[in-house]
């Protein structure tokens, strides 16, 4: 029998983040098919470690820690580190998510000869870091070096990719596989018939700080009937005091409930009538998957990047300031709109029929990035 090949999962931590929750699906099939080892630069963890994939941890640090000289000499002491690790496990293939570990992953392949390194970004980078200095730093000037090192990249956009291109010079090979999602036939909430419901319960669930824009849909509930719609919000965040003192300022308490951190999101997300993403800007949005995987109907803004991909096809859209536009698998609306955000909420409430088709047909969508398909994608890469 052929031994299995070693492979190491490189990542920043194994918190409540999209990419670390891809990673926690990815390594129940990868542990089937590879000595897998997974190397976070911290500890923090929230999602299960499957068995028989080893935790290796290289940062004493409980945290990331903001100070750019301790951020500084953690890195280089984690590439020393891991480097180290690779040469005596004998590592095959270096897999690396995220941005300063792909960047590691680079120096991996130079120091490496025989290493195979795929790499994965997680996030539309021109938007994602221009707000920070030390990031777009790290951007401009690491990716198109670095980057092209690896032999492979994936990321979950169209639209990531060509931003690597020309935004960032990044020229190597690469390639779009979306995220994958766990679809359960048993817990999909799609009746036989929706029927009209007095109040609509709409929900966003993730973490409460700016490019996520919880404060979109608090500026939309004044343009609401209040005794027809209920906001609930799941997750925390460095936001989430000032989103909750917002509420109260502007006498909204009765319209909204913060639930606070959930772990299990689906069976949260079934007791609602609608989902809604408000971000500025997404990699993929995870949550907008696991919503239609359990049939519910989603409004989503048209950030860069995922949203237009997952309920269009990715097939261009013209949305009017003010207006919604009805696609495929679920409504898109522009970034900040709360006038169509609104209209997008009266318009489901109204019309139950169109809940009940949103809800079927997103189930359908969500199936095509079923678990085991998306693993056989990556793990094509692996082996390629």
């Amino acid at each position: 029998m052929k031994s299995k090949k070693n492979l190491s999962v490189l990542s920043i931590d194994y918190g409540a983040g999209g990419a670390e929750r891809v990673t926690s699906l990815l390594l129940k099939h990868l542990v089937n098919d590879y000595n897998v080892t997974l190397v976070l630069f911290y500890e923090y963890i929230d999602y299960e470690i499957p068995e028989g994939v080893e935790l290796v941890v290289l940062s004493k640090s409980l945290c990331r820690d903001n100070n750019i000289y301790r951020k500084g000499k953690d890195t280089l002491f984690n590439i020393w580190k891991y480097n180290r690790l690779i040469k005596k496990r004998n590592i095959d293939i270096s897999l690396a998510f995220l941005a300063l570990p792909n960047i590691i992953n680079g120096i991996m392949a130079m120091l490496n000869k025989n290493l195979k390194t795929v790499i994965s970004e997680r996030c539309f980078p021109s938007i994602m870091y221009r707000t920070n200095g030390s990031s777009l730093f790290l951007a401009k000037y690491m990716f198109p070096y670095f980057y092209p090192k690896n032999d492979f990249l994936f990321s979950n956009s169209v639209y990531i990719n060509k931003d690597l291109k020309e935004s960032f010079n990044v020229k190597m090979p690469m390639s779009v596989i979306y995220n994958p999602i766990t679809v359960d036939e048993n817990i999909r909430k799609i009746p036989n018939t929706i029927v009209a419901k007095e109040t609509l319960s709409f929900i966003n669930v993730g973490s409460i700080y700016k490019a996520k824009n919880q404060l979109m849909i608090i500026n939309t509930l004044p343009l609401l009937d209040k005794n027809h719609f209920h906001f609930v919000q799941a997750g925390v965040g460095t936001m989430e005091e000032e989103v909750k003192d917002y509420v109260k300022e502007s006498g909204l308490e009765n319209q909204v409930t913060f639930l606070g951190l959930i772990k299990n999101v689906k069976e949260e997300l079934i007791k609602h009538d609608c989902f809604v993403l408000s971000s500025k800007t997404e990699g993929f949005p995870n949550v907008v998957l696991e919503a239609m995987s359990v049939g519910l109907p989603v409004i989503s803004t048209n950030c860069m990047s995922g949203p237009l991909e997952l309920l269009n096809d990715n097939e261009p859209i013209d949305i009017k300031e003010g207006e919604y536009v009805t696609c495929k698998y679920g409504i898109l609306i522009n970034v900040d709109d709360t006038n169509a955000l609104a209209k997008a909420l009266t318009y489901l409430r109204d019309n139950p029929e169109v809940r009940q088709k949103y809800s079927e047909l997103g189930f359908e969508r969500a199936k095509q990035n079923d678990l085991p398909s998306i693993y056989n994608k990556v793990k094509e890469l692996l082996e390629g």
